[in-house]
Formats: C-alpha cells, structure tokens, sequence
C-alpha cells in the first residue's frame, strides 16, 4: 500500500492496522471515517511509530490514544 498520498483509503488502512497492533479494546472510538486527509502527516507519523514497535507499554498506548483522540474530527 502506498501511504505517501492522502487518502481516505489509506487514513482507514492505517487506523485498522494501529487498532490491530495496539489491540485496542474500545474500537468505536477509533472509527476511520472520525479520521479525515487534514492530519495525514501526523498520523503516518503514528502509525510508522507503532508498526515498528515490537511491545508497547500501557503507558504509551494511553498517550497514543489520546494523540490519536486529539487528531479526529
């Protein structure tokens, strides 16, 4: 998958893949469409952070929730 355009497509790519990694308990709250093109930068930053980590502490995943939360609509 090229993630190096913006779109819709890759926004909900990426949010699927972070919830899969994270094992996120709370999916509603992560929805893709509550995503949009306007924070891509960000959150390709996100998800390159995350993919490339092998464990993650609950620490870190409550502050990349809250990041992620900071970035909806």
């Amino acid at each position: 998958m090229d993630l190096t355009q913006p779109s819709t497509e890759n926004v909900a790519y990426m949010i699927d893949k972070i919830k899969d990694k994270l094992r996120m308990v709370n999916v509603d709250a992560m929805k893709a469409e509550s995503f949009n093109t306007s924070h891509y930068e960000d959150l390709v930053y996100i998800y390159e952070m995350v993919m490339k980590r092998e464990t993650i502490s609950p620490n870190e995943m409550q502050a990349i929730a809250a990041e992620l939360g900071s970035l909806r609509n």
